[in-house]
């Protein structure tokens, strides 16, 4: 590829549209020409091992697969591959003669609306990571399952990246600080891929290593038309794109966290494994967390090679150590709990349980949801229908049971889980005692309450709004309230009292709790 090439592209009359002015973006694996409202991607010749573009058929077959691969999870953004012909003085684009090079030909957009920009700029909201966790939730449900015969996602191919990240870091370590924590994470990971590798096995199995992105950061997203989209998966690599679920969405975990958005990410995972949930998949979530974090510690080694002087070596050093703390701080024994909520339907349980997923980590699981996913019946509304249906005794006490025996997945994993539920029965609390005994986790009752005529003006305007997934009405609240158990004595000794429509009990929640409970 020559710079002769690159500077005749840069003129108006190649393009059958308007062009505002030329920007020419330089990665290691490709460039690619601004216009104004199209961007053109042109691939470098190179062999980096794990991706090689040297010939040019290999440069036009991945320019399809980047167009079909992407075509996946966006819309009107990834268009067309277009041949060059002609000469490199004199290109022609979309011509018939025969083709020395390639374009992928995109929509472009500002990019001040990718999600790291948003974040620097402070607009990236909860809403945004929302939509970023359904916009994933609902790709991976739908996406192939890579078949049992295929090597991808076996134990044996999931480790070998992350014994390579460990060859390719030592090299460059100068310090017995540096080498003896590298030293400690591949221990950390060789224990872990042991204990997990009949589970990774089983979820290859269970079909969760599916044809995913790969490369989920907030870099990789935008707010283009107003919605969320993802984009950039890797089609270079099929053994990086083909990987169990649980490793993709790791990635972006890992990425809140780099920098320093802890809210986000925990607000991101339990909405992704509420749409999903793969509850089951927080087993490996750690182990893939760091190996993220690794991948890209070891990506600011390799600025190395390229640091001018001492202070940019320095930096270096300073990016690695930063993923390298907290790829360490995946190993580290978490404090666990277990808070259920207790109230009628529609006190704003569900507002208080956000506040523990975003400031303590606690994974929420909702009974409007699992009794849904339990019973098959996600899309039927039961309104006004008091016990009967999947309201009946019997399915709430299976729905109780099933949401107990997800708690328990959630504490083995070390997440904590805050189970958002009405436990209006003592036998119902009882169960999550049971759960949270068997753990060794202490047990928080979160008791929200409201005054009626609040209540009442929330249930309406939940149902006037028809996007949640409780079929609650104000006549089911009216006979909760009839047939309630009140807390025990000792129950009350758990509980935190929550005035749901004053938004300064909500907001001491957290501080109260780790008053109570210093270790979390």
């Amino acid at each position: 590829m020559s710079q002769a090439l690159l500077q005749a592209l840069q003129n108006p009359a190649l393009y059958p549209h308007p062009v505002e002015r030329f920007e020419l973006i330089e990665t290691h694996i490709s460039w690619v020409l601004l216009t104004g409202p199209y961007a053109y991607k042109i691939k470098k010749p190179v062999d980096f091992g794990f991706l090689n573009f040297t010939q040019l058929s290999d440069r036009e077959h991945f320019c399809r697969e980047e167009l079909r691969l992407n075509q996946r999870l966006t819309q009107g953004l990834y268009l067309d591959v277009l041949p060059i012909s002609g000469s490199e003085s004199a290109p022609v684009i979309g011509g018939t003669g025969e083709a020395f090079e390639y374009l992928l030909k995109m929509r472009q957009f500002p990019q001040g609306q990718l999600l790291d920009r948003l974040l620097a700029a402070g607009n990236l909201t909860s809403q945004h990571i929302r939509e970023l966790a359904e916009q994933i939730a609902q790709f991976h449900q739908t996406t192939p399952s890579v078949p049992a015969s295929e090597p991808f996602g076996s134990p044996a191919v999931v480790m070998e990246p992350v014994l390579q990240n460990f060859e390719q870091i030592a090299p460059f370590l100068e310090t017995n600080a540096d080498k003896r924590q590298l030293e400690q994470l591949k221990a950390w990971a060789e224990d872990s891929f042991a204990r997990l590798e009949p589970v990774l096995a089983a979820r290859k199995a269970q079909g969760f290593v599916r044809e995913c992105h790969g490369d989920i950061h907030l870099a990789n997203a935008a707010v283009i038309d107003g919605q969320v989209a993802l984009f950039d998966c890797i089609e270079f690599n099929q053994p990086f794109r083909c990987t169990d679920v649980m490793a993709d969405i790791a990635f972006l975990v890992m990425d809140l966290q780099d920098r320093q958005q802890q809210g986000l990410a925990n607000l991101l995972l339990s909405q992704y494994l509420e749409l999903t949930g793969d509850y089951s998949g927080l087993a490996v979530l750690p182990f893939y967390t760091a190996y993220r974090a690794l991948v890209r510690a070891k990506i600011a080694l390799f600025g190395l090679a390229h640091a001018p002087d001492d202070a940019a070596r320095g930096q270096c050093f300073t990016r690695y150590r930063s993923y390298a703390n907290l790829a360490e701080s995946y190993s580290a024994i978490p404090s666990r709990f277990v808070a259920i909520t207790h109230g009628v339907s529609g006190v704003g349980k569900s507002t208080v349980g956000l506040t523990l997923v975003e400031q303590l980590g606690a994974i929420r699981i909702r009974s409007d949801v699992e009794r849904k996913r339990l019973f098959g019946e996600q899309d039927a509304s039961h309104e006004g229908q008091i016990g009967s249906g999947i309201y009946n005794a019997e399915a709430s006490s299976k729905t109780y049971a099933h949401l107990h025996g997800l708690a328990a997945q959630v504490l083995e994993a070390g997440f904590s889980p805050l189970l958002d539920a009405t436990y209006l029965k003592q036998a119902q609390r009882q169960g999550a005692a049971d759960v949270a005994e068997d753990h060794a986790a202490p047990l928080l009752i979160l008791d929200c309450q409201a005054p009626d005529e609040v209540i009442a003006q929330w249930l309406e305007e939940r149902r006037a709004q028809g996007d949640d997934p409780s079929d609650a009405s104000l006549e089911v609240m009216r006979a909760q309230q009839a047939s309630r158990e009140p807390l025990t004595s000792d129950e009350q000794q758990l509980a935190k009292f929550i005035d749901t429509h004053d938004a300064s009990s909500i907001a001491s929640l957290v501080k109260r709790i780790r008053q109570r409970y210093p270790s979390l």
